[in-house]
């Protein structure tokens, strides 16, 4: 029986769901908040440990710097190999599980970093933290962008890389604080680092699976173009495209007259056999579908962004340079701090004008940053000016990290998300990789070759992209935009 005294109650907290998505923005679903969260959690945890790791590392346990520098090598490299793994595969199966194995993989790494009293432990221990980064990425990425209009995701991902600077944010700033109050005793720091991480992944368990993401789903039409019927209602097999009759013109039921390959168009359908070799799972209910190649303009942008990554080097390097001007530690960790609240400050505004302008133009401002960063550290000598510099750094990030991501989504249709995300991040990380092998052996212990040179042609890379008229380069509005 019905118990009418509890309607009002249930129709007032009703009520108050719905105010509360009215009040929420459109793009700013329920996977991007919890995701974000996720991400705040896990780069709280992990910037915790990255300003004292290498101090770990030289100091507690006697490693060389060449351990040093292969620890955060071999773990970028595994991170940026098994990305585009993780890509192919979340585009076939769900891709909640994924993003948790990938943040559980990273909360068990940061467990044997605690643990370590060896070097190849600590070694392990980030080796098994960057696949699960590799593991996460993809899909993590895809399921931001579902559910979220192309023309909005320059804002979705800039949030997200909003949320997840503000644990680049906290976790200097606890480590800091608990460095001071353990009485410098670097293991209980690494200790710290644990609990976020493992709230991090419990937290996946918030994030709700889109049904396309199981299903597969029709590819997402170009910004700015026709808007696909209801894959629901539609009797249209390609919403995006109505097809034309050779004799007629427009077909008004574009599902009843099948075209044969060589004969043209046909009045029996059912007469024509399926091609074995390129029927769909709708020919072949026993098969699955296969994955839709990517586009030209995404290898197009991959390419050249990715051309970019061979001169962007890790962020370690920079600090380091910092250590050869004369900063202290400490005052090493707050200048890295105060690029990240830059960062923070900058990642959605940058996002939203993604959305706005061609995103060539917003990433190709951001890599202007970038070469008054490495100039500007290769020459700078006073400590204020490089905390200035710096900082300006912040916003070569914020133009190109989330910005980067909602142009490559805008290029792939809803069920190659993932593989997109995926072979991008890959190719960009294992570029990273080998800028940061061919800038430490040109280093000779100040670093100003490398930076000067690396910001040089990084000006010339933003000088193309600003002016360059090619559609998919400039990120214009645009069906060439699908290549």
């Amino acid at each position: 029986m019905r118990d009418v005294a509890a309607t009002p109650a249930v129709g007032q907290q009703r009520w108050w769901r719905r105010a509360a998505r009215r009040r929420r923005p459109e793009w700013l679903t329920t996977n991007l908040a919890v995701l974000s969260g996720v991400s705040l959690l896990q780069d709280t945890a992990s910037e915790l440990l990255y300003p004292i790791l290498p101090i770990f590392l030289a100091s507690v346990l006697g490693a060389p710097a060449a351990v040093v520098g292969a620890v955060e090598g071999v773990g970028n490299g595994l991170a940026a190999a098994t990305t585009p793994l993780s890509g192919r595969l979340a585009d076939r199966r769900r891709r909640r599980p994924l993003v948790a194995a990938g943040y559980g993989l990273a909360s068990i790494g940061k467990v044997l970093v605690a643990l370590a009293t060896v070097w190849p432990v600590v070694l392990a221990g980030r080796a098994v933290d960057r696949v699960g980064k590799g593991v996460r990425g993809a899909p993590r990425d895809a399921l931001i962008a579902d559910g979220v209009r192309p023309s909005s995701r320059g804002r979705a991902f800039g949030f997200h890389r909003m949320a997840d600077t503000v644990g680049a944010v906290l976790g200097p700033l606890l480590g800091l604080a608990a460095y001071e109050a353990f009485d410098h005793r670097i293991r209980l720091l690494l200790w710290l680092a644990v609990p976020p991480a493992i709230l991090s992944a419990g937290l996946v368990a918030a994030v709700r699976e889109p049904a396309r993401a199981r299903r597969g789903s029709l590819p997402a039409p170009p910004e700015g173009g026709a808007i696909p019927a209801d894959p629901e209602t539609s009797p249209v097999a390609d919403p995006v495209a109505i097809p034309v009759h050779p004799e007629t013109g427009p077909v008004a039921d574009p599902v009843a007259i099948p075209v044969h390959p060589e004969a043209g168009p046909v009045a029996d359908p059912v007469a024509i056999p399926a091609d074995p070799e390129t029927a769909t799972a709708v020919d072949r209910p026993g098969r699955p579908a296969s994955p839709p190649p990517l586009p030209a303009g995404f290898w197009r942008l991959t390419v050249v962004l990715a051309a970019f990554s061979l001169i962007n080097f890790p962020d370690a390097l920079l600090l380091l340079r910092l250590r050869a001007i004369g900063f202290s530690v400490s005052s090493v960790i707050l200048a890295y701090v105060t690029y990240n609240l830059v960062y923070v400050a900058a990642s959605y505004p940058a996002g939203a004008l993604s959305d706005r302008l061609p995103r060539g133009r917003v990433f190709g401002t951001g890599l202007l940053f970038f070469a008054l960063g490495y100039v500007g550290l290769a020459v700078a000598h006073d400590h204020v000016v490089a905390w200035l510099v710096l900082a300006a750094y912040g916003a070569f990030t914020a133009c190109t990290d989330g910005v980067g991501k909602a142009w490559v989504s805008s290029l792939a249709g809803s069920s190659a998300q993932a593989r997109a995300q995926g072979w991008f991040q890959g190719l960009t990380g294992g570029a990273v990789l080998v800028a940061g092998l061919w800038a430490g052996l040109a280093w000779h212990g100040s670093g100003v070759v490398p930076l000067a040179l690396a910001g040089s042609i990084a000006a010339a890379f933003g000088a193309f992209l600003l002016t360059t008229r090619d559609p998919v380069l400039a990120g214009r509005r645009s069906p060439l935009f699908f290549g």
